[in-house]
């Protein structure tokens, strides 16, 4: 009971400043605490997470709250069963204090919606945690909970967890299901985000495993993951400061560049792919479309205007185009799948940025690009594992991500290769002036 009291008021001091949630179930959590007090009493075999406080993003449904897809559209729709992975986490004794914010079916960069309005950064309220997981890392990375459920369709778990100094984790797609299905749907995935490698790599065991609900799940399971940490020295990992088109802030790229010069174990790769953000973005702008259907002419006050906007110039391109955007995704797989047959691991900044400041849809300076997150969105395209963690510090106290991508279905080698970095680096531990 202590712990989830604690969380709440916690989440009490930070709520009127960062706005992370948009459902809290205070009553709902307090009660599950008690009677987990009274299980660990009667003793004997206990739930691995009994007790322990999370939060769901609000992408990701939870039985008898609300959730709002970030969308005026689903404003009075509450979920009737749990997710898969929220199941997972219940039956593991975890406590849901409630939903956190996203923007509209997570199309935004950096969390806001008209749901909810603006979420900020615990490290500069001034600035953006990023999106769409942006409620989920603002919250744990000013201490209110351990860890976190997020989604990930272009990055949202792993650019976000860079800006706010976290560990989290894109799985395999499929690895853990994803149930009602979402708007993006050959792009989702769900997956933890938390402080440190450890903490990531529990929650991950624990929410993967096949479910018939969800057909791309149905994989073998990951049971308990190794977190020592991997001998780098006998891999074959490779750095890529801008995978051959991104463009990186100056301090971003000595950070990280530091970062993998004290790992002392990469060759740099200057060209890895293509930059295939017209194939993202026709993927997720469709799926958007799809999902909001009739709605778009219907009832578009609703929705969010850059979302909007974005679905009305899909509509208007020819089937054929999308049509090859589609094969050149295959193209694109296939192309990364000889790269990784080289490698073990792939290396790179999470984000060409620290966080940047609120009023900004994107960092300034890319306001042309047709994506920002250049370094995350290839990997939702492969479907392939993938992780940020924090590499250092920028002078205005901001957090700096490492991304580390491996071969399709190798979470275990990921988890490994994390774990070595996290220790190599032993990055600073610091906590939010919140």
């Amino acid at each position: 009971m202590e712990i989830v009291a604690n969380a709440l008021l916690r989440l009490d001091e930070i709520e009127p400043r960062l706005n992370t949630f948009v459902h809290r179930d205070d009553k709902g959590a307090l009660a599950t605490a008690d009677a987990a007090d009274r299980v660990l009493k009667r003793g004997g075999d206990l739930p691995p997470l009994l007790g322990i406080p999370i939060s769901v993003k609000d992408l990701i449904e939870v039985a008898g709250m609300p959730c709002r897809y970030g969308s005026r559209t689903m404003a009075s729709y509450v979920a009737p069963a749990d997710s898969p992975s929220v199941a997972r986490l219940r039956d593991a004794g975890a406590i849901i204090l409630g939903k956190t914010t996203t923007s509209e079916f997570g199309y935004r960069g950096y969390t806001e919606s008209l749901v909810h309005g603006v979420t900020r950064n615990c490290w500069d309220p001034t600035r953006t945690p990023g999106g769409s997981s942006g409620g989920a890392v603002s919250s744990v990375a000013a201490g209110v909970t351990p860890f976190a459920l997020g989604t990930d369709g272009g990055g949202s778990i792993r650019a976000p967890c860079s800006l706010t100094g976290l560990t989290g984790i894109k799985p395999q797609f499929g690895r853990v299901p994803v149930h009602p299905p979402s708007a993006t749907l050959t792009l989702a995935h769900v997956g933890p985000i938390a402080r440190n490698v450890a903490d990531c790599a529990s929650l991950l065991g624990f929410i993967a495993g096949a479910d018939p609900k969800d057909w791309t799940s149905l994989q073998p399971t990951l049971g308990t993951l190794d977190t020592r940490p991997a001998d780098l020295r006998g891999l074959r990992i490779a750095f890529s400061p801008t995978l051959g088109y991104a463009r990186v802030d100056p301090e971003t790229a000595g950070i990280v560049d530091a970062a993998v010069a004290r790992l002392g174990v990469m060759e740099q790769v200057e060209r890895v792919c293509d930059d295939p953000a017209d194939i993202l973005a026709a993927e997720f702008i469709g799926g958007c479309s799809a999902r909001l259907n009739d709605a778009v002419e219907r009832e578009p006050e609703l929705i969010d205007p850059p979302l909007r906007a974005a679905i009305h110039a899909f509509r208007q391109q020819p089937v054929a185009k999308y049509v090859t955007l589609l094969r050149q995704r295959a193209l694109l797989r296939d192309h990364l799948r000889t790269f990784f047959e080289r490698w073990d691991a792939l290396l790179t900044p999470t984000t060409p940025t620290p966080a940047w400041e609120i009023g900004h849809g994107v960092p300034p300076g890319l306001e042309d690009a047709k994506v920002w997150v250049f370094f995350t969105y290839p990997f939702n395209l492969t479907g392939q594992p993938a992780a940020s963690i924090n590499c250092g510090w920028t002078r205005a106290g901001l957090p700096v991500g490492l991304q580390v991508v491996v071969r399709a279905g190798a979470e275990d080698l990921l988890i490994r290769v994390l774990a070595a970095i996290e220790t190599a680096l032993s990055v600073e531990s610091r906590r939010p002036a919140l």
